[in-house]
């Protein structure tokens, strides 16, 4: 294992830099369990209402006959199947105290095994009704659902956005995503709001529960329009905003390496825009087809009055097409977005521990992160002396800064998952973290990585006493 600690008379000089003028920020609070647990309430009491619709409307006094039994838990599993559907949507439309609240990666997860529950209770919702309808008709439940499909009002519509949906759905899965590109799929992805777009209207029109009900209209119709409100304003209308509002343009574009590129992009009233270093953006580079894919990348450098920053690695068409996006090109944004950001920050001291091209957001969180001389620790792992990134920056910083810098460079651990290189395969995760930092359990630690190599270096700061609450990161892995 390469351990090198950068001191104060190893750094390049301050020239090496160019100083930036930066512009003091409030940075966002991190948010409370209170509103965590308020956003979990609010999610069952919106399933035991529309359990409770369904009592209301005979529901139970329904399972009494075969036919009429299969009806009525086909619209149970239907109605919860669409209150699932709209609960996704809000999860994932980036309303700011929901996206603070769990921050992407975990909304991710939460959108996905809501939205495979979901699915798995509409396929039930077709199955169920179709047969109960069938059975009471005495016919063959093919020919039943195709008259369902044909005749009953909305049907056909309900129809198109359930083929959205599964397209959707088959993309999702694990198997199918990793043949995909991101931006492929998360193009594919958009299809969803037109499939619940589609599919739910036929239930205001033909369904039992809001026919016989007012309060059961009313509080659909209201679902409903607020889950396609918060999809206009915060995924349409805030990013549309702030793109015409800010108007970014790309300024340079600096190769670092032969695989890694720098775009700085200058705007207007950049002061104004509610960024913190360590955040990320969706990116969509107006340079011709394919502008629509979005990219998200994180802040490499502090936001300033004027400009902003990006680094990216090369990892595929998306990030190697920005090498050749011509200077002055126009920039839509949609964000910030994440949690990896200083208003985390709980204690004091704090550690930042970057692998590879995740170094990049904590850069940017080292520039302008309130600290006196010794509060901050940088810990950054690269496989070989080629990956490290940025290296003269960080060692400036970390030398105007007060901060210690350790490089920790080599191969990886085989044989065990592990956020040390193989040369340091005699010592424990967790001792090695100590060795380095040995109050490590006194400060905020905050990662970016791979998933693996952050899931290895979470445990080891778990095991040096660190509270989860107080290990910040981010994933990026769609």
């Amino acid at each position: 294992m390469t351990l090198t600690q950068v001191r104060p008379d190893q750094a390049p000089p301050a020239s090496a830099v160019a100083p930036r003028r930066l512009v003091p920020r409030r940075h966002p609070r991190a948010s409370s369990p209170l509103i965590r647990d308020g956003i979990g309430m609010a999610t069952w009491l919106s399933l035991l209402v529309v359990v409770g619709l369904w009592v209301a409307g005979g529901g139970v006094q329904d399972l009494t006959g075969w036919g009429s039994g299969l009806t009525s838990i086909g619209r149970l599993t239907g109605l919860l199947s669409s209150d699932l559907l709209l609960i996704q949507v809000l999860l994932m439309a980036r309303i700011p105290v929901v996206e603070q609240a769990y921050g992407q990666d975990e909304l991710a997860g939460r959108h996905r095994l809501v939205g495979f529950t979901s699915f798995n209770l509409m396929v039930a919702h077709l199955v169920l009704i179709s047969a109960g309808y069938a059975a009471t008709a005495g016919i063959n439940p093919f020919v039943q659902f195709w008259e369902m499909v044909v005749d009953y009002p909305g049907m056909l519509l309900a129809t198109a956005g359930t083929g959205f949906l599964i397209l959707v759905t088959v993309t999702s899965i694990r198997k199918a995503r990793k043949r995909l590109r991101y931006e492929s799929w998360h193009l594919l992805h958009l299809y969803a709001y037109l499939g619940v777009g589609l599919a739910i209207p036929h239930q205001l029109w033909t369904g039992q529960e809001f026919l016989a009900s007012p309060v059961a209209a009313i509080y659909w119709w209201t679902l409903w329009i607020a889950a396609a409100g918060a999809v206009l304003v915060w995924r349409l209308g805030l990013p549309l905003y702030r793109t015409l509002r800010h108007d970014l343009r790309v300024s340079a574009v600096v190769r670092e390496s032969p695989d890694i590129i720098s775009v700085w992009m200058r705007g207007r009233d950049l002061d104004r825009l509610p960024v913190a270093s360590g955040q990320f953006f969706t990116w969509r580079f107006l340079t011709g087809p394919g502008w629509t894919r979005g990219h998200p990348y994180s802040l490499s450098a502090a936001p300033t009055g004027d400009t902003l920053r990006i680094t990216v690695k090369d990892l595929g068409d998306g990030s190697r097409a920005l090498a050749e996006v011509p200077v002055g090109t126009r920039v839509a944004i949609e964000g910030p977005y994440g949690r990896l950001h200083a208003g985390a920050r709980s204690r004091p001291k704090v550690t930042l521990m970057g692998s590879g091209i995740g170094i990049t957001p904590l850069r940017a969180i080292l520039e302008d992160l309130p600290q006196r001389p010794g509060d901050v620790t940088v810990i950054y792992r690269a496989s070989t002396e080629h990956d490290l990134v940025l290296t003269r920056e960080l060692e400036q910083l970390a030398t105007q800064r007060g901060a210690r810098l350790f490089h920790v460079v080599g191969p990886r651990v085989a044989g065990r998952d592990s956020w040390l290189p193989q040369q340091a395969v005699h010592l424990s995760d967790a001792d090695a973290l100590r060795q380095l930092v040995p109050d490590i359990a006194d400060q905020d630690v905050y990662l970016c990585g791979a998933d693996g190599w952050m899931a290895s270096a979470r445990t080891a700061a778990l095991s040096c006493g660190v509270p989860s609450s107080r290990i910040h990161l981010e994933r990026f892995t769609w």
